[in-house]
């Protein structure tokens, strides 16, 4: 089993997850007067999954007032039926979690699950690819979303504005008469620890911005990758392709195998979650 992964997430973080589901107390739980009974929760992967936000899930359990315990972590793969936590502790204490720690999990593992399928298919076209995970998060689940795309097997592509040199369309509409060799020149004198990426969208801007560390190739199709890839290296060009916008799970094969070293996705953001399913039993069971 890997090493485990530490929750992503602070306790008041989780703890205010917690607060969002069970305001005001559980008004069931507590109208039957069954919040003092001993219990077990224990939680099983129903759908095949690679498993995401376990350690969340055990920690807002322990936040509850349980005594929890994973059996997998974070970028495990898990079958259908496999135990991935339990937990003993009052009846109160584990519905209080319930809900808020199956639905982290669920979320989480469907986009790690996603990740990883389109991690597999970029490796059967070339090992080396590189499958790179956009920041289109749902807002405010950054970090989340970020353990997700790591426990696929997958890499972020940039996790804000302030950590990389992103050149779009948008920004060099505002650089005057300033060659594309002269913008980069610039940009590797006033940031020389940084690699400068270009976002082209036809296969002439990505000839004229060859000087880049890295051209992204928006939407272009594999075959259409396959041929600026033999153009740059005819010119000589060191530059990495990057392929960006609709990589997904079917055509990741087939645009690594077009020489695209890096793929960039948002398709895991967008994926169903995975679903968990929870077993209760009380101590007398």
């Amino acid at each position: 089993m890997p090493v485990p992964t530490p929750p992503v997430l602070s306790d008041h973080e989780l703890h205010q997850l917690l607060a969002e589901d069970v305001p005001f107390g559980d008004l069931t739980t507590e109208s039957l007067g069954i919040a003092a009974a001993p219990g077990a929760i224990r939680f099983f992967a129903r759908d095949p999954m690679t498993v995401c936000g376990v350690e969340e899930a055990v920690r807002m359990l322990e936040l509850c007032g349980a005594e929890a315990q994973a059996h997998a972590v974070s970028g495990d793969d898990a079958p259908p039926q496999t135990l991935l936590l339990e937990a003993h502790g009052s009846a109160g204490a584990l519905h209080r979690a319930w809900k808020s720690a199956q639905t982290l999990m669920e979320w989480c593992s469907g986009m790690a699950s996603r990740a990883a399928e389109i991690v597999a298919a970029a490796r059967r076209g070339d090992p080396d690819t590189l499958v790179a995970g956009t920041r289109k998060n749902v807002p405010g689940n950054r970090r989340l979303a970020v353990k997700a795309f790591k426990a696929g097997g997958a890499v972020m592509h940039r996790n804000g504005l302030s950590q990389t040199l992103l050149i779009f369309a948008e920004h060099r509409q505002f650089l005057g008469d300033e060659t594309p060799a002269e913008t980069v020149r610039r940009l590797h004198r006033l940031c020389p620890e940084k690699r400068v990426v270009v976002e082209v969208a036809t296969p002439d801007e990505a000839l004229a911005w060859a000087d880049a560390d890295v051209l992204q190739l928006e939407k272009f199709p594999p075959e259409q990758v396959a041929e600026v890839a033999a153009r740059l290296e005819e010119q000589g060009s060191q530059a990495v392709v990057a392929a960006a916008g609709g990589v997904n799970a079917g055509n990741a094969e087939a645009y690594a195998r077009a020489g695209a070293r890096l793929l960039v996705t948002t398709a895991p953001h967008l994926a169903p979650p995975r679903d968990v399913q929870v077993r209760f039993c009380s101590s007398g069971e």
